[in-house]
């Protein structure tokens, strides 16, 4: 930064030369100069300059009478002090009188422009930090008049914005702007959205005759002004016709929206009979009181409409036959509905507001609330009750709410899971006995005699029959098994080296068919399941994937962790599965029915069963594919870290 004034006091022509033309001048500075103590000391009075370089030896008044005289008036002038010869006691003398530095003759040019910049630098950071404190104190008055102001419509505002009472917020609101703005009358329009007319809601110091009619039309008028811009309108000057007949010096029209509803209403002050202007200030102060008003006719808007869901959201649950709690974030009953109060012997009307163990000692009930809430996801639990009763109950968080806890009568469909079983079992047994008797006497036929080779066909047909109506059985039998138990056996294991193990079991076959099996064994994080069941299931892909696959194609397992999650994928270049039968692929029995697949042996319930394990595990499981390229199974299964929350 150029442009400083810098007074040069020195009693050498060549020096001030020196200093003047070679130093300041071509740095930009402006420059006065004297030849003595006593004028320089008088000019730095009279112009007071930016900068003073002062010489110690001079006629009349020396450099150190100046240092004192500028210290007795109190001259705050930065100074560099110069001289011919240099002493530890003539520095100290000068330093202690206020020097900012001290350069001795002979010196170079670059030594004295980096003094002047070293002084010049410091008075330039000691004004722009005076000019720093003076915008800030500005900026403080003008924030403590802000903050008066919006102390004033804060107080109003909560006044306002607290109360649901929608015509006790409308009058609020009115004689609030009318005390802001100092206006001799306030009115509150809101618009009717079938006449395209805003009707007064509110009023303040207008006549009660004049209320009864005022309907302001939109088109045409000073309120369609505020409509069409979305802008507050200020009228300052002249008379100016609200409607016919109602006339005003001087007005003001703040819009009331909200991001839903747009803009559905105004507020406004007007002078009738005194000409007093209404400002800017007034303006501001009106919209934002508009804004509050726009809020607490929203809040009112919501309330009315929520007390009416929450009537008719009684009556549903009073009339379903499902027992609902509702609960709050800490487990307080918010609601609860006449059947759970039947069911769990409840004490109506004394349950709202106790947390859920003060009003239940049912341990499963308990134990899925803890689950629950722990986990923040929804948990499901099977309940017991005295009398052979049994209830599936689901806790489900609900964002805004808190848990809503429903419990629906399963009585009966858990006696048909127990017939189903039994006739499971008495199925298998009669189809067991009789198939392994024809299969002794199968396999005697060719011990008997010599069989025909027409004989051996129809044989082998009846072997491949048995096996397949035993696999069936079987296959029946472990679906049955796994759906009706409510809980597998669990324990914490690695599932890669299950996974291993199975591909190492596969390799034999897939080579027999040409196919290349790929798979990385991987370190993964242990997980809480049942090694037989997973076994089962990573058996049942890699099988599909081999059997559903051509000669030269190729199977890929793997499996990695990803954020508390442990993937698995079995991928294959087999024959694909078509678009339309991808929804129905884990149903039980079904099978693409395809030329490819028509000599593919199988149940149909190997998916079946892969799916029930993995959600017994808490997993997915999904494909992906495309007819003719491929097929991939991906699951995923908690591991010990995810399921901690649950299980603890």
């Amino acid at each position: 930064m150029a442009g400083e004034r810098v007074l040069v006091v020195d009693d050498s022509n060549e020096v001030r030369d020196i200093i003047a033309n070679l130093i300041l001048e071509p740095a930009g500075y402006r420059v006065l100069t004297a030849n003595n103590g006593a004028d320089g000391f008088r000019l730095l009075t009279e112009t007071r300059p930016d900068l003073l370089i002062l010489d110690e030896q001079m006629p009349g008044m020396t450099g150190i009478q100046v240092l004192r005289a500028m210290r007795e008036q109190n001259i705050q002038t930065p100074v560099i002090f110069m001289t011919a010869f240099g002493s530890e006691d003539l520095a100290v003398q000068a330093f202690r009188l206020g020097v900012r530095d001290y350069v001795i003759k002979p010196f170079e040019p670059q030594e004295m422009a980096r003094a002047v910049d070293r002084a010049l630098t410091e008075l330039r950071l000691r004004r722009e930090r005076d000019q720093l404190v003076a915008q800030l104190e500005e900026a403080n008055r003008r924030l403590q008049q802000q903050v008066q102001e919006l102390n004033t419509l804060y107080s109003i505002g909560r006044s306002v914005t607290s109360r649901l009472d929608l015509e006790v917020v409308l009058t609020r609101v009115v004689e609030a702007a009318v005390f802001l703005t100092r206006a001799e009358e306030g009115v509150l329009l809101l618009l009717d959205p079938k006449t395209g007319e805003l009707i007064l809601r509110a009023a303040k110091n207008v006549d009660e005759k004049q209320a009864r009619e005022l309907r302001v039309p939109v088109r045409d008028s000073l309120a369609g002004q505020v409509f069409q811009s979305g802008e507050p309108l200020l009228i300052t000057e002249g008379q100016s016709k609200v409607v016919t007949g109602y006339m005003v010096h001087s007005l003001i029209y703040a819009p009331l929206r909200t991001p839903e509803r747009g803009i559905f209403g105004l507020l406004g002050v007007m002078n009738r009979e005194k000409t007093r202007s209404f400002t800017p200030h007034d303006v501001r102060l009106l919209c934002a009181l508009a804004d509050y008003a726009a809020i607490a006719l929203e809040n009112a808007r919501l309330y009315d409409e929520t007390e009416e869901g929450r009537r008719k959201l009684e009556a549903v649950l009073h009339a379903t036959e499902e027992l609902v709690i509702i609960l709050d974030p800490e487990m307080r009953v918010l609601l609860c509905n006449p059947a759970a109060i039947a069911v769990l012997r409840l004490p109506a009307g004394d349950v709202v507001g106790k947390k859920i163990h003060e009003v239940t000692s049912n341990n499963t009930i308990l134990d899925l609330c803890w689950k629950g809430s722990r986990a923040q996801k929804a948990y499901h639990a099977e309940v017991w009750f005295p009398g052979g009763r049994t209830y599936s109950a689901q806790l489900t968080p609900v964002e805004g709410v808190g848990y809503v806890l429903m419990m629906h009568d399963i009585t009966q469909i858990k006696e048909l899971d127990r017939v189903r079983a039994e006739f499971l079992a008495t199925v298998s047994h009669d189809l067991r006995s009789p198939l392994a008797a024809i299969r002794g006497y199968v396999d005697l036929l060719e011990k008997v005699g010599p069989l025909t080779e027409q004989q051996q066909d129809f044989v082998g047909k009846i072997r491949r029959s048995i096996a397949h109506i035993t696999a069936l059985v079987s296959d029946l039998l472990e679906l049955g098994r796994i759906e009706a138990s409510p809980e597998l056996e669990m324990e914490p294991f690695h599932l890669e080296s299950i996974i291993d193990a199975v591909v190492d079991g596969y390799r034999q076959i897939a080579a027999e068919k040409g196919l290349s099996l790929r798979w990385e064994l991987t370190p993964l994080p242990l997980i809480r399941g049942n090694p037989h069941r997973l076994r089962r299931v990573v058996e049942n892909l890699l099988s599909n994937a081999i059997k559903y696959n051509r000669e030269g194609g190729w199977v890929a397992v793997s499996a990695e962790y990803r954020e508390g999650y442990i993937v698995v994928r079995v991928a294959d270049s087999g024959i694909g599965i078509p678009p339309e039968d991808l929804p129905h692929i884990f149903d039980r029995f079904y099978r693409v029915q395809r030329p490819e697949t028509e000599d593919v042996e199988g149940t149909g319930l190997g998916l079946s069963i892969v799916k029930s394990i993995v959600e017994k595990h808490g997993g997915r499981v999904w494909v992906e594919s495309r007819l003719g390229e491929g097929t991939t199974f991906t699951l995923i299964l908690p591991t010990m870290e995810q399921q901690a929350p649950a299980s603890a």
